[in-house]
């Protein structure tokens, strides 16, 4: 039986991933997404490219593109969908996260609970 993914991506946010790993000077195996302690809420998403994959990170992969979930993050981002959005004052990535209780009132940090395993 093959394993549910930690998060999935929406089609916007692959494109946007795999139009940075093909564009990238020098060359990534990726991007990472992790969580940190930081903002108003008490958390924030991080992202950053990897061009040595950490072999305790989780994989997700579609349409060509690759996102290392740091493994500190796993139970924060079980169920997240990763999306990209442009509008007329900001582009980048977001997160619907059913494990988001609240979010600061400048959208940079969250507060999170663990996903329960089940």
């Amino acid at each position: 039986m093959a394993r549910a993914a930690i998060m999935t991506l929406s089609d916007t946010a692959a494109d946007r991933v795999r139009d940075l790993i093909t564009n990238a000077d020098p060359p990534i195996a990726g991007l990472r997404v992790g969580i940190k302690k930081g903002g108003c809420a008490g958390m924030e998403y991080t992202m950053d490219a990897v061009s040595e994959p950490d072999p305790k990170d989780e994989v997700i992969e579609a349409e060509g593109a690759r996102v290392f979930v740091d493994k500190t993050a796993v139970l924060f981002l079980l169920g997240c969908r990763m999306d990209y959005e442009v509008t007329k004052f900001r582009s980048g990535f977001t997160f619907q996260n059913p494990n988001q209780v609240s979010a600061c009132g400048c959208g940079e940090s969250v507060e999170l609970k663990e996903a329960v395993a089940g």
